[in-house]
């Protein structure tokens, strides 16, 4: 892989702002392709925010953020920007999974509904073909068992891996992670987290939102420490969880190491 390649995620001067709370203040950032990035730091730093503003769930107000190398939520003509339809933003969206802390699923419907239900939806796949698919990706996650189970009838660890399960039936270049394990009991972790890892393993393109720093030193080819809306340090994780450069991530790692 060479930086002239076309990176899968490209930040520009992001910034965003709720009112008079500026959340993100020019990030500047790129995810090559296969990498795994983890991001860490307090509540309130602006990380699940950058998140939702990579896959236009939020709009920017400054700045540019690309995705294998299209501009996510905007056309540009000349110097101006202007967003795109709801349509065409979810057209985008399709390519990129993300898994939030909540799980989300559909309390309706069994393990495998919730897999298939975007493919037959949003890409018009057979419910045949998607059924298949549905049963192979629920068993990469280890619940090849639990296909007619409902959201009810699984431990928190299984609906999460449910939730990547249906991230991942609809085929994305780019998974997206909030945080996906802080709702759970701590015992239902690691379950989660052997999912990411194998994903991480076959190559998928990542940016993890995490507060697990073993996670983030073992699986990750980048970490970056936000606070403030900044990126305060960034690097090879081992560099910056071992010996981090700033104060600030010092104190931070301190308190959470």
């Amino acid at each position: 892989m060479t930086p002239t390649e076309t990176p899968m995620v490209e930040a520009r001067m992001v910034s965003k702002s709720f009112g008079s709370n500026e959340v993100l203040r020019s990030i500047s950032l790129r995810v090559e392709r296969g990498q795994v990035m983890c991001v860490i730091g307090p509540s309130g730093s602006g990380k699940s925010t950058f998140l939702r503003c990579i896959n236009h769930l939020e709009r920017i107000d400054a700045g540019r953020l690309y995705v294998d190398g299209e501009l996510m939520g905007y056309r540009e003509k000349g110097d101006k920007l202007y967003e795109l339809k709801p349509s065409e933003a979810s057209r985008q969206r399709r390519d990129i999974g993300m898994v939030f802390q909540h799980f989300n699923l559909f309390g309706h419907m069994t393990a495998l509904e919730n897999v298939i239900e975007a493919p037959i939806r949003v890409k018009g796949a057979s419910k045949k073909d998607a059924e298949a698919r549905g049963r192979d990706l629920l068993a990469r996650v280890g619940l090849a068992g639990q296909a007619a189970h409902y959201p009810a009838q699984l431990s928190g660890g299984q609906q999460q891996r449910v939730a990547i399960a249906r991230a991942l039936a609809m085929d994305p270049k780019l998974m997206l992670f909030d945080e996906p394990t802080s709702a759970l009991d701590p015992e239902l972790v690691g379950e989660v987290l052997d999912v990411m890892r194998e994903l991480a393993t076959s190559g998928m393109t990542m940016i993890v939102v995490t507060h697990e720093m073993g996670f983030a030193r073992e699986v990750g080819d980048a970490l970056v420490f936000m606070d403030g809306g900044v990126v305060v340090e960034a690097g090879d994780p081992r560099d910056v969880l071992g010996s981090p450069q700033h104060q600030r991530t010092r104190s931070f790692l301190s308190k959470v190491l």
